[in-house]
Formats: C-alpha cells, sequence, structure tokens
C-alpha cells in the first residue's frame, strides 16, 4: 500500500507510540484520524501531523464501549471518504502478581477489577476497533490493512496475568482475521515491542534503566520510531499478512 491519500486510523493517538506512527505516516503522505481519550493530546498529535505536511482529525472515544467504536468509525469514515488502514494501539496497564504471598499466607491478588480493566481495553478494544473497520472497508470496497499492537509479553511475564492474556489474544485474533478478510482485500498484522524508551522510561532509576539495557544484544532499549518504521513495513509490503512481527533488540532469542 502506498500511503499517500491513505485514511489511516489510529487508536492511543495522542502520545507515545500512537504519535509518533501519526506523524511518520503523515510524512508519507497519509490523511490521519486519532482515537484517544484526552483532548489536549489529540490536538497536540493533529497539529504535528499538519507540521508534517497532511490532514488529520481527532475523536474523543472509549475503544471499550460498542456503541462508541461503531459511533467513531462510522464518524470516521463520513469526514474522510473512506478507511484505508487501523494501527489498534490503544492499551493500558494494571500490573499486579496473580497471587502474592508472605510465609505461605496470601497478602494480595489481582482484583477482578485489575484483570478486567486491561482486557477490556487491550483486547475487548482491538476486537470492536479492528471489527468496525473491517466493516467500513468490506462496504467501501477498499483494500486495507489492519495492525494490532502485541507485545513481547504475550508470551507470559511475571505480574501481567491481564496484560499477557490481551496481548496473546491479539496475536490470535491477527491470525484469525487474516484468514477472514483476505477474501476481501484486507492484510493484517501484529507488532511485538520489547521495551521501547517513553517518558515512563526516562523517569526510571539509573540503575533498572541500566538492567534493561544489557539485558538486549543491541545494548539499548528501542525507539518509538522504530516501531512506527515496522508499522509503516507492514503497510507498504503487499505480501505481509498473518504474522508477527518481534521488534525487540533481541531480547527474546
Amino acid at each position: 500500500m502506498n500511503l499517500q491519500d491513505k485514511v489511516i486510523v489510529i487508536t492511543g493517538g495522542g502520545q507515545g507510540l500512537g504519535r509518533t506512527m501519526a506523524v511518520k505516516f503523515a510524512q508519507s503522505g497519509a490523511k490521519i484520524a486519532v482515537i484517544d481519550l484526552n483532548e489536549k493530546l489529540l490536538q497536540e498529535t493533529v497539529s504535528l501531523v499538519e507540521q508534517a505536511g497532511s490532514s488529520a482529525k481527532y475523536y474523543l472515544t472509549n475503544v471499550a464501549q460498542e456503541s462508541e467504536v461503531e459511533q467513531t468509525f462510522k464518524q470516521i469514515n463520513t469526514d474522510f471518504n473512506g478507511i484505508d488502514g487501523l494501527v489498534n494501539n490503544a492499551g493500558i496497564l494494571r500490573d499486579g502478581m496473580f497471587v502474592k504471598a508472605k510465609d505461605g499466607v496470601v497478602v494480595k491478588k489481582m482484583s477482578l477489577g485489575q484483570f478486567q480493566s486491561v482486557i477490556d481495553v487491550n483486547l475487548t478494544g482491538v476486537f470492536l476497533c479492528g471489527r468496525e473497520a473491517a466493516v467500513h472497508m468490506i462496504e467501501g470496497k477498499r483494500k486495507g490493512v489492519i495492525i494490532n499492537m502485541s507485545s513481547i509479553a504475550r508470551g507470559g511475564n511475571m505480574g501481567q496475568t491481564n496484560y499477557a492474556a490481551a496481548k496473546a489474544g491479539v496475536v490470535a485474533m491477527t491470525t484469525t482475521w487474516a484468514r477472514e478478510l483476505g477474501r476481501h482485500g484486507i492484510r493484517v498484522g501484529a507488532i511485538a515491542p520489547g521495551v521501547i524508551r517513553t517518558a515512563m522510561t526516562d523517569a526510571m532509576k539509573p540503575e533498572m534503566r541500566e538492567r534493561l539495557e544489557k539485558m538486549k544484544p543491541v545494548g539499548r532499549l528501542g525507539e518509538a520510531d522504530e516501531i512506527a518504521h515496522t508499522a509503516q513495513y507492514i503497510f507498504e509490503n503487499e505480501f505481509f499478512t498473518g504474522r508477527v512481527v518481534e521488534i525487540d533488540g533481541g531480547l527474546c532469542m
């Protein structure tokens, strides 16, 4: 897919990876629709996209709410006269041990709310946005691309029962959708990043960050632009579908 004049929807587009992807795609001529819950951050992303030489609109939407997602994608389809791509990037963390015990006594356990909130955004939200994007692509007879953001945590990670379950589910949906939607000219892929440099990692204690960097063969954390570059590759490579790109600096070798 040549990104020039293509309409790309990015969830979680107010900051971080979502914002970086929005700007990168805009530099290749894509028109951007960004979804998030923070209006100020969304306005900043739109401004950056415009500075990159393209156009954008923002939409305040809770991706875990079916009616909101349906209405938002309908509005995007109307505003841009079609949808060509989606990056399911919105996500939250609510980390905690499944069961925490000391001296044989359970002192804390992951609550259902803690588990469900992550599933709602990181898995159900991906399902809802992917479904609505596919509906408009099919009805608009547009060959599209859907990218789902997974994580290397999908294989299991201490303190992340909820997050790991959601990210594993995202990969399963990616493969399923690629098989189902291929007949409509829609490709589906996933990206599983490792630890990427963000405001959160910048705020870490130096010794903790140094330990993370030493775990990687490349000797550093990933950059948001490197993930955006991977997403652009998936959009542009017409033979890519149904696969997961691990971009983690060799951490999971």
